[in-house]
């Protein structure tokens, strides 16, 4: 395996995301692009600049991993454009697969793109961005889930 594309929208990056991307940076030979995007349907506590700073940020110092925005349009077609032959998702529990999977058959239909499931630590399997901005918009800590820049940011820091 060369090259693997792991999109999100990382609002913020949190810890099951840097874990996952960690060690597929150990799997394929080429590394990993985490792929920044924007999701028409979302709301976002930080602009897509402000996400990108923070993921290169966690990322600064591991080798075998590249961050870029992606713009409108396919995964499968940007994943491609990109030389990569995988689209790499993180798994936290049965419903990430339920909603995924369709996802995968349709890239792989559409590009000849696979995609690999990597399953993430259970020690994070409750973690999502919406519930650490929940969670910090109430007052909670969240810096044992968050990496110390993206706690600074959460905290205004």
């Amino acid at each position: 395996m060369k090259l693997a594309v792991c999109p999100g929208s990382f609002d913020p990056i949190h810890n099951g995301h840097v874990e996952v991307i960690a060690r597929a940076a150990k799997i394929f030979a080429d590394g990993v692009i985490v792929a920044v995007s924007n999701n028409p349907a979302k709301t976002y506590r930080f602009g897509l600049e402000e996400r990108l700073e923070m993921v290169r940020e966690v990322f600064s110092l591991l080798d075998g991993v590249r961050v870029e925005a992606m713009g409108g349009g396919l995964l499968a077609e940007y994943a491609r454009s990109r030389g990569a032959a995988t689209v790499l998702k993180g798994l936290r529990n049965s419903r990430d697969f339920d909603f995924e999977a369709p996802m995968a058959a349709m890239n792989r239909s559409l590009t000849g793109v696979e995609t690999i499931f990597l399953a993430g630590d259970p020690r994070y399997s409750q973690l999502s961005s919406s519930l650490i901005k929940e969670v910090e918009s109430l007052g909670g800590d969240v810096s044992d889930y968050v990496p110390r820049s993206v706690a600074r940011r959460l905290s205004g820091g």
